[in-house]
């Protein structure tokens, strides 16, 4: 007897409109992927001009890292990229990196394995995607990156440091 292959999800699109919308605060995520039987973590993040996403590194998975529109850098122990439209990076897992916005910001993709729900070894049935690049740990208000996986608020500014994604 064999096993019923399951449908597959529905494609998405995303359109410049939501590509090119203004955002809210230094950071923030425009869109994630949201299906339940997705196989993938994927974002679109703004970064407004000038904002920073401080030193942090994906352990778990590389990331594939494209630049939609803007300019800014991309910066790695090793190395230091400038970032333009069109650029992609693949960032292995461990790489510790910074990303900086230029004068006229920077919208870019990230996309990633998705991450197992906590203990279980398997992705977990929510709508919600995970964070990429710890962005859930940024404040949305100055850029400060938390080192503290439960901070509720920014050290540097106060700010209340909620869901990026939301």
């Amino acid at each position: 007897m064999s096993t019923p292959v399951p449908a597959p999800a529905a494609p998405e699109f995303v359109g410049p409109e939501q590509t090119a919308a203004a955002g809210r605060g230094q950071i923030s995520v425009l869109w994630s992927l949201g299906d339940r039987a997705r196989d993938l973590d994927a974002d679109v993040v703004r970064l407004a001009p000038g904002a920073s996403i401080g030193e942090h590194a994906e352990e778990e998975f590389g990331v594939l890292f494209t630049v939609l529109t803007g300019a800014g850098e991309l910066r790695t122990p090793d190395a230091t990229w400038q970032l333009a439209p069109g650029a992609l990076a693949w960032l292995p897992a461990g790489i510790t990196r910074c990303v900086d916005a230029g004068e006229k910001g920077l919208v870019y993709t990230t996309s990633h394995r998705r991450r197992p729900a906590p203990g279980t070894g398997q992705a977990d049935g929510s709508d919600a995607g995970e964070p990429v690049c710890l962005l859930d740990r940024v404040c949305p208000e100055c850029g400060r990156l938390a080192a503290e996986r439960d901070a509720r608020y920014c050290a540097r500014c106060g700010t209340p440091l909620t869901d990026a994604a939301a």
